[in-house]
C-alpha cells in the first residue's frame, strides 16, 4: 500500500469521526439546550408510586354447597386530590364538574354531611355535634360526632365536650423583642389593649347554615349571594355566608359534602387520599366522565358482593366501607403479625354477621403493583411485585332450604295467631350431636340485596325488622326451663324418677298470702294430684316443680341452669346477647333485696330470667345428648379460593359435661315425648318426637311471650327446634308451626340422600 493511499484512508476515518462528533454534540445540544427544560420537567412528573390492591373475597355456601354470597365486577370513582389541581380552588371545580355530571345521569354519591342539601339549610340530625350519653360510673358523658370532630380539628367550633368551667393556664407573658422596646422607649407602635370578655361565656354551636358558611370559607367553596372574608370581619361577623361567587348555593353544598368526605380523611386518620366518590355507575355516567377527562378522577373496576337469596339476612350480614372508627379494630385481624393484609380507609370490609365474624379468612391478602404515570396522571405502566391471594371460601353449617322455609312459614303464621298482640318472632334449629346451627330465622326480616332501600323504608319499623333475635332476642323461657329445675332435683338426689308430689294449687310453704300456684289452679280451680317428675313434665305442673326448686337451693339450681348454658355464652362466631338467669347474685347486683320465696318462680323459668332461643336450643341439645353442651357454631370449613383443597374444619368444642344418669335422662324424656304426644300437630307426624309448651307473662296488660321447644326422632334425636314469639300467648300455639319445621327437615333430608352420587349410573 502506498503512502498516498494510507493518508487518504486516515482521512477518510477522521472525517467520518468528526462528523460522529458533531451529530452527538448537535444531539446532546438539543437534549440539554433546546428541550432540557421540558425533559426536565417530564421526569418530575413521571414518578412511580407503589399500590396496594385488594383480593377477591372468598364466597359463601350453606353446607350442602349451594351459593349465598359471591362476587360481581362492578365500576366505580374514585377521586386523588393530589393530581386534581394545584389550588383549592382548582380542586373545586374540578369536583363541581364530576357533582354536575353526577346528576344529569342520576347518579348517588357519597355526601354524609348531615346537612340538608337544599336551602334553608338544616342538620338531619337532632345532635350534629356531639352524642350525650353515661359512662360506666352513670356519669352523663358527651362524646363528639365525626362532623364534630372535623368542625373541632378546623376551628369551626369550640369543643363543645369540655368542661366550659375548666379554666385553662394563661401563657406566660413573651419577653419584648429589642425592636419592640425601641418602639415603646419612643412611643411608637402602642398596641390597643384588648376589651375584656364579658360574662356571656363560650360561643354557642352554630346552626347548619352558619357552619355550611365557615366550612365553605375553610375549603374555598365560592357560593352565591355571600359576602368575603374581610367584609364579613370588617362588618364583626365571626365567619362569611358561603364565601363571594356565582355558583349557585346549592352546588356549594354539594361540594362541601364531598370536601367534608375527603377532610375526615385526611385529618382524621392520616391514610389513603384516594376517595370513592360513586359506586356500581353505569357505562353512560362512565362515558361522560372519560369524555370530561378531569384530572384526579379515575374509573376502577371492583368487585363487590352479590347475593343469591333473599334469605339469612341476618346471618349472613353485609360489607361496606370501613369506617374511621373501625381501623383499629380491623387492623387486629392480621393473624399471621407479618401486616399483609394492610387495611385501608377505603378497604370494604364486613360489617354484620357471617360477613364480620369471618373477615380474616373472606377478606384474602391484597397484593401490591408499581403504577407509573404521565404528566397528565394518566397510568402508562404497571408492574406487578406480589398478585393478590383470594380470600377462602367459607362453608356455613345452615341449610339454606330449611332456612327459607322457616322464615316464610314465621311470615305467615305468627300474623295469624290467635293473640292480636304479636309482635317479633324467632326460631332456630340446631344438630343435637354437634351444636351447628342449621337454622336462625327471624320475623320480621330483610333483604340484603336492597340493603340501602330496605333501611330507609324499616329503619322507623316498631317491628325492629333489622334486630337478630335468634341471638339477640332475650326472652324468659318459661316453663321450657323446667327440665333444668327436674335433672337438678334427679341428679342432686332431691328426687327419684318414681317419686310423687301432691300438687295442692296452693304453694304455702312459706307463706298462706300471695302464694304461687299451679296454673291448672289458677284457670280451673283444680290440682295434679299426685304426680311424678314425667307427668310434671308432660302437663307442666307448677307446684311440682315450686317443690323441687325449694329442697334445691337458688344457687344449686342457678348452677344447673348454667352448666346447660343459659345466661352462658354459646360459643357461636356471630354477635350474641348471653342473657340472665335470676338468683341471688343477680337481684343484688340491681340494687335489690333477694327473697329465698322468689326460688318458685325461677324454678318454672320466671322472674328476671332472660335466654337468647340459640341459648333454648343449645339447652334442649346439651339434655337431650345427655349432657354433652357443644359450643354451638355456624363454620363448618373452608376452602381455598380455587375449591383445590380444605383449608380447615371446624373443630367441635365441648364446653361442660353433666353426665345425666340413664333413669334420669329416661324420665325427663318421656316427660316430653308424652307432652308431645298430646299435641295434635305432633300426633299426625311419621315419626316420634319430643317437646314442651312455655308462656313466660311480661305485664298484666300484655299478651304473655310463647315458646315451644322439640326435638326429635325421639329414638335416636338429630335435631332441636326452638321458637319464641313476643306477646304469642300460649306456648302450645307454636306446636303447629314446630311440626312443620320438623315434617320439613326430615322430608329434605330423605330427598337430598337420594340423590345419587358421582359416577353413578341414573337410571
Amino acid at each position: 500500500m502506498d503512502s498516498k493511499q494510507f493518508h487518504r484512508r486516515v482521512w477518510a476515518m477522521v472525517l467520518l469521526l468528526a462528523l460522529m462528533v458533531v451529530s452527538m454534540g448537535a444531539a446532546l445540544y438539543d437534549l440539554q439546550i433546546n428541550n432540557g427544560e421540558s425533559y426536565y420537567q417530564l421526569t418530575q412528573k413521571k414518578v412511580a408510586e407503589t399500590q396496594t390492591v385488594s383480593a377477591v373475597r372468598g364466597n359463601l355456601y350453606d353446607r350442602n354447597g349451594q351459593v349465598l354470597v359471591s362476587n360481581k365486577i362492578v365500576y366505580q370513582v374514585v377521586l386523588d386530590t393530589k393530581r386534581m389541581g394545584k389550588t383549592q380552588g382548582e380542586r373545586n371545580q374540578v369536583l363541581l364538574s364530576l357533582i354536575q355530571a353526577a346528576r344529569a345521569e342520576n347518579v348517588e354519591w357519597t355526601d354524609n354531611l348531615p346537612i340538608t342539601k337544599v336551602a334553608p339549610f338544616s342538620f338531619t340530625t337532632d345532635e350534629p355535634y356531639f352524642t350525650t350519653g353515661l359512662d360506666e360510673d352513670g356519669n352523663v358523658e358527651k362524646t363528639l360526632t365525626r362532623l364534630g370532630r372535623l368542625a373541632v380539628n378546623m376551628k369551626w367550633i369550640d369543643d363543645p365536650t369540655k368542661d366550659p368551667e375548666e379554666e385553662e393556664e394563661p401563657e406566660a407573658p413573651k419577653e419584648p423583642s429589642l425592636t419592640e422596646r425601641i418602639k415603646a422607649f419612643f412611643g411608637m407602635g402602642k398596641q390597643k389593649e384588648e376589651a375584656p370578655k364579658g360574662p356571656e361565656g363560650p360561643e354557642p354551636l352554630p346552626g347548619a347554615e352558619k357552619l355550611l358558611g365557615r366550612m365553605c370559607a375553610s375549603f374555598d367553596v365560592k357560593g352565591e349571594g355571600a359576602v368575603d372574608k374581610k367584609t364579613a370581619e370588617k362588618n364583626g361577623e365571626t365567619a362569611p355566608d358561603l364565601n363571594i361567587g356565582t355558583m349557585p348555593r346549592s352546588d356549594a353544598r354539594a361540594v362541601a359534602g364531598v370536601l367534608y368526605e375527603l377532610y375526615l380523611r385526611s385529618r382524621e386518620v392520616y391514610i389513603a387520599t384516594e376517595y370513592v366518590f360513586a359506586s356500581d355507575v353505569d357505562i353512560d355516567f362512565i362515558s361522560r366522565v372519560k369524555e370530561l377527562d378531569l384530572p384526579g378522577v379515575e374509573i376502577e373496576a371492583v368487585t363487590v358482593r352479590q347475593y343469591h337469596t333473599r334469605y339469612a339476612a341476618h346471618l349472613l350480614g353485609r360489607t361496606g366501607p370501613m369506617d374511621p372508627d373501625e381501623w383499629q379494630y380491623y387492623k387486629t385481624l392480621d393473624e399471621d403479625g407479618d401486616g399483609v393484609r394492610d387495611y385501608q380507609m377505603n378497604d370494604v370490609v364486613g360489617k354484620e354477621g357471617a360477613e364480620l365474624a369471618f373477615e380474616s379468612l373472606l377478606r384474602g391478602r391484597p397484593g401490591t403493583r408499581t403504577v407509573e404515570r404521565n404528566t397528565k396522571g394518566k397510568i402508562v405502566a404497571e408492574d406487578w411485585r406480589k398478585e393478590p391471594e383470594p380470600g377462602e371460601n367459607v362453608i356455613l353449617t345452615l341449610d339454606i332450604g330449611l332456612q327459607a322455609y322457616v322464615e316464610n312459614l314465621l311470615a305467615d303464621a305468627v300474623p295469624k295467631l290467635e293473640s292480636e298482640e304479636t309482635e317479633g318472632a324467632a326460631c332456630v334449629v340446631l344438630d343435637v350431636d354437634t351444636a351447628e346451627v342449621l337454622v336462625a330465622a327471624n320475623y320480621p326480616t330483610f333483604d340484603l340485596s336492597n340493603y340501602a332501600t330496605e333501611l330507609k323504608e324499616k329503619e322507623e319499623d316498631p317491628l325492629h325488622p333489622f334486630l337478630n333475635r335468634a341471638l339477640n332476642g332475650l326472652y324468659p323461657p318459661g316453663s321450657t326451663f323446667k327440665m333444668i329445675t327436674a335433672v337438678a332435683g334427679l341428679e342432686e338426689e332431691i328426687i327419684t324418677p318414681k317419686t310423687k308430689i301432691k300438687d295442692e294449687g296452693r304453694y304455702t310453704y312459706w307463706s298462706d298470702t300471695n302464694a304461687p300456684q299451679c296454673w291448672i289452679y289458677r284457670t280451673r280451680r283444680g290440682t295434679h294430684g299426685l304426680i311424678d317428675v314425667t307427668r310434671a313434665i308432660e302437663v307442666s305442673c307448677n307446684y311440682f316443680f315450686f317443690d323441687v326448686g325449694r329442697q334445691l337451693g337458688i344457687d344449686k339450681l342457678d348452677e344447673y341452669a348454667a352448666r346447660f348454658g343459659l345466661g352462658e355464652k354459646t360459643g357461636i362466631e356471630l354477635g350474641e346477647k348471653t342473657g340472665v338467669v335470676a338468683g341471688r347474685a343477680y337481684t343484688e347486683s340491681r340494687g335489690d333485696t333477694w327473697y329465698e320465696g322468689s326460688i318458685t318462680s325461677v324454678a318454672i323459668g320466671q322472674e328476671s330470667t332472660q335466654v337468647t332461643p340459640l341459648q333454648l336450643a343449645n339447652y334442649i341439645a346439651t339434655l337431650i345428648n345427655g349432657g354433652t353442651r357443644h359450643a354451638a357454631h355456624f363454620l363448618k370449613e373452608t376452602k381455598s379460593g380455587d375449591f383445590s383443597q380444605v383449608t380447615r374444619r371446624y373443630e367441635p368444642q365441648i364446653l361442660d359435661e353433666i353426665n345425666i344418669k340413664d333413669e334420669n335422662l329416661t324420665a325427663v324424656k318421656e316427660g316430653m315425648l308424652k307432652m308431645a304426644q298430646s299435641t295434635r300437630a305432633f300426633q299426625s307426624l311419621p315419626f316420634q318426637a319430643g317437646a314442651k309448651t312455655g308462656s313466660a307473662q311480661i305485664s298484666a296488660q300484655t299478651e304473655s311471650n310463647a315458646v315451644f321447644v322439640c326435638f326429635a326422632p325421639y329414638d335416636d334425636p338429630e335435631v332441636v327446634v326452638a321458637m319464641a314469639v313476643e306477646h304469642g300467648g300460649s306456648g302450645s300455639e307454636l306446636a303447629g308451626m314446630a311440626a312443620e319445621v320438623l315434617s320439613y327437615y326430615f322430608s329434605s333430608k330423605e330427598t337430598w340422600e337420594e340423590i345419587p352420587t358421582e359416577n353413578t349410573l341414573i337410571r
